[in-house]
C-alpha cells in the first residue's frame, strides 16, 4: 500500500492540489495528514473542507497540529504575532462545524508499526521540535512504533536508531527511494506541503510504499504565485508560499 504523507499544508490551496495529484499519479490509495492543515495561508475553508471529505470516505487519516489547535480555541501564548493573526483570521474564515472537525484530530495515531504525530512522540502536544539526532531520539523511544511520521519542522529530514540507541540522520534526497529496514527505528520529517521555509517553493511531501518499505520524498511545482498574492489580499503576512528564506521572514 501507498501512503502519502502531508505535513503543514497551512491552508496552501494550490500547494496541496498539486501534492494530492502527484500522488493520485503515484498511485497512492491514502493520506496521512501530520498536522497544522490551517495557518498562514488564505484557503482553510477549502483545505478543511477536503481533508474532512478524505477522512469521512476512509481515504485518509489527520493529526493535530499547533495551529490546527489554536484555531480551534487553544491558542498558545507563545505563538508569534504573525502566525498569532494567522490563527484570528482563519477562526473567522471557518464555520464552527470547521473549528470543530479541526478540534476533533487527534494529536497522535499508531497504525500497526507506523505512529503519524505532528511534532514528536514524547510530548505531542507541547509541540516541541525534532531539531537534532537528541529529540529524534528521545521520540523514537518513547514508542513501540518501528516508524515515525512527523512534521512542524517544515524541513525534510530522516533519521534512524541501531538496537546499542545511536541516532544518526540525514537529508533525504527527492525522487530517491530509501529502504527502512526493520532492524532500526526510523523518524521521518515530511516537510511542508504549504510553507516552504528554504527559499524553495516547491511543495514537499512524502510517499511510503508499506510492502517494500520504501520511502520516498518528492518536491512538486505549484503556483505560488497565486498563493502568495492570495495571503496578500487577505492582509495575511507575506510568508506563504514566498520565496524569501528563514532569514527573511519569521515562522514561528
Amino acid at each position: 500500500m501507498l501512503i502519502a504523507l502531508l505535513a503543514d499544508v497551512h491552508a496552501n490551496r494550490e500547494a496541496l492540489e498539486a501534492c494530492l495529484a502527484h500522488a493520485r499519479h503515484c498511485g497512492v490509495v491514502r493520506y496521512v495528514f501530520l498536522g497544522d492543515l490551517v495557518g498562514y495561508g488564505a484557503d482553510p475553508d477549502w483545505v478543511v473542507t477536503q481533508v474532512a471529505a478524505l477522512l469521512e470516505r476512509g481515504e485518509a487519516l489527520a493529526v493535530l497540529g499547533n495551529h490546527d489547535a489554536a484555531v480551534a480555541g487553544n491558542l498558545a501564548p507563545a505563538m508569534h504575532p504573525g502566525a498569532r493573526k494567522g490563527v484570528e483570521w482563519t477562526r473567522s474564515r471557518l464555520t464552527a462545524e470547521l473549528r470543530a472537525c479541526l478540534g476533533a484530530l487527534p494529536a497522535i495515531i499508531e497504525e500497526e508499526e507506523r505512529l503519524y504525530v505532528h511534532a514528536n512522540a514524547w510530548a505531542p502536544v507541547e509541540w516541541n521540535y525534532v531539531l537534532s539526532a537528541t529529540e529524534a531520539r528521545e521520540s523514537m523511544l518513547a514508542t513501540r512504533c518501528r516508524y515515525t511520521f512527523c512534521g512542524h519542522v517544515h524541513e525534510p529530514m530522516l533519521y534512524h536508531m541501531n538496537r546499542a540507541g545511536q541516532v544518526a540522520g540525514f537529508i533525504p534526497v527527492a525522487g530517491a527511494p530509501i529502504r527502512l529496514g526493520t532492524q532500526r527505528c526510523w523518524l521521518a520529517i515530511a516537510g511542508t506541503v504549504g510553507q516552504p521555509r528554504d527559499g524553495k517553493t516547491f511543495a514537499r511531501y512524502a510517499v511510503f510504499d508499506t510492502t517494500q518499505r520504501l520511502l520516498t520524498y518528492f518536491e512538486v511545482p505549484y503556483d505560488y504565485q497565486t498563493a502568495l498574492a492570495k495571503t496578500l489580499r487577505a492582509g495575511l503576512p507575506p510568508n506563504i508560499a514566498s520565496p524569501l528564506g528563514p532569514d527573511q521572514l519569521d515562522f514561528r
